[in-house]
């Protein structure tokens, strides 16, 4: 993962710039005399402004410094950053992922108020809990139905759909070593398929890919301008790239939906600030998840539920694999390791 650490400063500190500026303008948020924290987020650029505007209500007197970046980056950094840890905390970033980083010692045990609230499959099973989750986003087809329509072809339903011949040269999907959804699709298929059957499956897919990105959402945003027909990412990304107009069908697959927690974590240091215990605490409060419910149709407390989410044509929840994330994470290089080696040379370069 280390390989990614090297290239990615310009971008981050770019966009921890960017995201400083906009608080600053806030006069309750950063002024003089404000405690300030560290935060690490792979949420996305236009829900970041909703909740950190939301954050800055509740506590005036704590400045956010955002670094925002794909899931597979802000991992990388923070093992990177061991010895001298920069986070003061993680915000919405796959669990998996999270696994893989305590595994190396890099976060700090701390169950945030209100933790008992949280669905416990969407937390972690120890005390203090080293990771919490606040929303659940899952493998979904982002599919531009006039393209389907110019070439007469069927929109696909399934995971075997998509390997069937007449895709060839329209699919687009994120590379699981730097993209969350990349990662637990690739998960799914495993858990649901077996190793044999789902590394036969993916050589099969791999003939249909034309391009593996480096971002979850992109494969989306691409099916919705129109350049590819199908994109496998996320159901967030797409049903919000159909609200603006494209012709898109959100198609969740028959098989069950991959799936992984946003989640929040305490960086390891020397120094922990009381105002990282803060955060968390407000990360999963119910103004805190109301936020979050604005944009993914499952968050992680006990009592959430309700009618059907727009865009999706049943209970999301009921759409999900039975996912283990220990096994998922534990198993996480052996299976990128074998992804890259067979695939990788598909994949758009790095910026």
């Amino acid at each position: 993962m280390k390989k990614w650490y090297g290239s990615i400063f310009a971008g981050v500190l770019l966009l921890a710039a960017l995201t400083g500026c906009g608080q600053s303008s806030n006069p309750a948020s950063g002024g003089k005399g404000a405690s300030e924290l560290t935060v690490y987020t792979a949420l996305e650029d236009d829900q970041l402004k909703a909740y950190v505007g939301a954050f800055n209500k509740a506590h005036p007197e704590i400045k956010l410094n955002i670094v925002r970046d794909s899931t597979g980056v802000i991992i990388a950094k923070l093992i990177a950053e061991k010895d001298n840890p920069q986070a003061d905390v993680v915000w919405g970033t796959a669990a998996t992922e999270l696994l893989g980083a305590e595994a190396q010692g890099v976060l700090e045990g701390y169950s945030p108020k209100g933790i008992e609230r949280i669905v416990p499959e969407f937390k972690d099973s120890k005390d203090p809990a080293h990771w919490v989750g606040i929303d659940a986003f899952e493998t979904a087809f982002v599919v531009n139905t006039k393209e389907l329509e110019k070439r007469n072809l069927p929109i696909p339903k399934s995971y075997a759909d998509l390997i069937k011949p007449e895709y060839k040269g329209m699919i687009v999907m994120p590379n699981p070593s730097s993209s969350g959804t990349g990662f637990f699709t690739v998960s799914a298929w495993l858990q649901l398929q077996g190793d044999t059957a789902a590394w036969s499956y993916m050589d099969k897919l791999h003939e249909n890919v034309a391009l593996y990105t480096h971002s979850g959402s992109k494969p989306a945003k691409m099916a919705a301008s129109g350049e590819y027909p199908i994109g496998i990412s996320f159901g967030y990304r797409g049903i919000t790239e159909k609200k603006k107009g494209a012709p898109l069908e959100i198609v969740f697959p028959e098989e069950g939906a991959g799936w992984d927690v946003e989640a929040n974590a305490l960086v390891k240091k020397a120094q922990i600030k009381p105002e990282a215990k803060a955060f968390l605490d407000w990360a999963i409060s119910d103004e805190a998840m109301a936020e979050y419910n604005k944009n993914f149709a499952i968050i992680t407390l006990q009592s959430a539920g309700g009618g059907i989410p727009e865009g999706y044509t049943k209970e999301p929840k009921s759409q999900l694999i039975k996912n283990d994330l220990n096994q998922a994470a534990a198993n996480r290089a052996k299976i990128l390791a074998e992804w890259d080696k067979r695939y990788s040379t598909k994949s758009e370069p790095k910026q």
